[in-house]
């Protein structure tokens, strides 16, 4: 099969454009004539090493496209891409396990890129209930499991909303890194059913949006927050994210005090 490689130039604009700079604009960020910059995407001008790397920190393009870059440029990569679950990974694997253990009793995610789950803490079982073991089958895709119904979908109470918050952080995603398999699996989680498009963070003055699981104990009210590892020079560690999720009221820390104590 013939397939199309974009050249670099092109790429280079791409991304540009993606940030929703002019030409000028960004030249004049990268320090550069617009004419030096027309002349390097269309191909007229060969960036070189130093300056491709320099664009791309600029553009905040991604380390696995920024390889992309470089071999398009006909350069090597100089981004790693070690795998978590590589044993030159021990350490840094060690400092995630660190964290989501430090977020008990409240539940903790690491997910990959495309929000496949690479390790949890004990307190995501909660989010395990009642789910269809063949939502379980590695790789567990944890937006794909809090939205279909066969996982927890059914007892999230504020489901339209939560959908609303989910397909807005992925479509900012998509925005951020031209990932297709992100586009695929934001267009995969519209296709499930579960209302109309609400917004749920009115609760709380419009700058959290909670989501709300029932449970035995009653419904439990989360807010979450992503932690990054911001010195990553690794690709796999730099696309790695943590959700953790934080009692949005006091019964909700009480009961998760009280399950972990009974654990």
């Amino acid at each position: 099969m013939n397939m199309h490689t974009p050249p670099v130039g092109e790429r280079l604009r791409e991304w540009r454009q993606r940030r929703r700079l002019s030409q000028l604009a960004f030249a004049c960020d990268a320090e550069i004539s617009a004419r030096h910059l027309s002349f390097l995407e269309t191909g007229r001008a060969r960036p070189s090493r130093d300056m491709l790397l320099h664009l791309a920190e600029l553009l905040d393009v991604p380390f696995r496209e920024r390889n992309a870059l470089l071999l398009a440029a006909g350069f090597a990569p100089v981004y790693s891409e070690a795998g978590l679950d590589s044993p030159d990974a021990a350490a840094a694997r060690r400092a995630v396990d660190l964290v989501l253990k430090g977020s008990e009793p409240y539940p903790a995610l690491a997910v990959d890129r495309h929000w496949n789950l690479v390790a949890a803490n004990d307190a995501a079982g909660l989010f395990l209930q009642d789910v269809d073991p063949a939502l379980l089958e590695a790789p567990v895709n944890v937006l794909r499991l809090s939205l279909d119904p066969r996982g927890l979908a059914p007892r999230i109470e504020n489901l339209a909303g939560w959908r609303s918050h989910i397909f807005m952080r992925l479509e900012r995603q998509v925005a951020q890194t031209a990932d297709p398999g992100l586009a695929a699996l934001l267009e995969e989680l519209k296709a499930m059913p579960g209302g109309e498009a609400a917004d749920i963070a009115a609760e709380y003055g419009g700058l959290i949006a909670p989501v709300k699981i029932r449970t035995e104990e009653g419904t439990l009210t989360f807010f979450t927050a992503t932690t990054v590892f911001g010195t990553a020079v690794d690709i796999s560690f730099s696309e790695l994210v943590i959700e953790s999720f934080f009692p949005g009221d006091a019964f909700t820390a009480a009961a998760m005090r009280a399950a972990a104590g009974d654990a």
